[in-house]
């Protein structure tokens, strides 16, 4: 027996805690607006007259607000959660009930989750903020600005010689580099150079330029 081809399901754009006081409303007053008297969607968890109510609460508090009153933004803040929770119960019914069919899910005034996986971009090259003495002899420390997506930084170091980089590298693999990273073992009146790359989600950045700094 064949199988049923799976039905996609549609799920509603729910971006709610990034979104404005004002975005509410107008995500809010379209939904309820959708569904009054929508004969696609019935049985309804939540009383749209209700919601309505509650909509036109939280544009009032919105409106109140502006005067910066502590107690009126908490009001309004917890309106807000009222909005939001309501409209979230009613997303899901929405979602279950559609079918898969995007003409009868927009007709609900719910805006549909896009599909499409943003793909993975590239790493900007790390920043090495500073190399310092540690705090014992024979250490230096490493500071490099976190890169969010990275999964990992590759820290070398060398000895410089005449003044020119190295040509053999020592490589130290670190998934934080908060706190600062700790090199040790290094030779006292050496000079060393660092170098630093991130591995994210298409691969290796290049290397940085190096820093350099004299053990102590």
């Amino acid at each position: 027996m064949a199988k049923k081809p799976k039905v996609p399901k549609i799920k509603p754009l729910e971006n709610y805690d990034a979104m404005s006081d004002l975005d509410v409303v107008v995500r809010g007053t379209a939904a309820q607006t959708g569904l009054t008297g929508n004969t696609n969607f019935t049985n309804l968890p939540v009383d749209l007259t209700a919601l309505k109510t509650d909509i036109d609460s939280f544009s009032a508090l919105i409106a109140e607000a502006q005067d910066g009153s502590k107690k009126v933004i908490a009001q309004k803040d917890k309106q807000r959660e009222v909005v939001v929770k309501k409209l979230k119960l009613l997303g899901r019914h929405v979602e279950v009930n559609s079918n898969g069919d995007m003409a009868l899910f927009t007709s609900s005034g719910f805006q549909a989750a896009s599909t499409t996986r943003t793909p993975p971009s590239p790493l900007p090259l790390p920043v090495i903020q500073s190399v310092d003495h540690g705090a014992i002899s024979g250490e230096i420390v490493v500071q490099v600005l976190k890169i969010k997506g990275a999964k990992s930084y590759d820290i070398r170091f060398g000895a410089r010689v005449n003044g020119a980089d190295p040509t053999t590298w020592t490589t130290k693999v670190v998934t934080k580099v908060k706190p600062p990273v700790g090199i040790q073992g290094l030779t006292p009146g050496t000079v060393y150079a660092f170098q630093v790359r991130a591995l994210g989600p298409l691969g290796y950045t290049d290397w940085t330029d190096s820093m350099t700094c004299m053990c102590v």
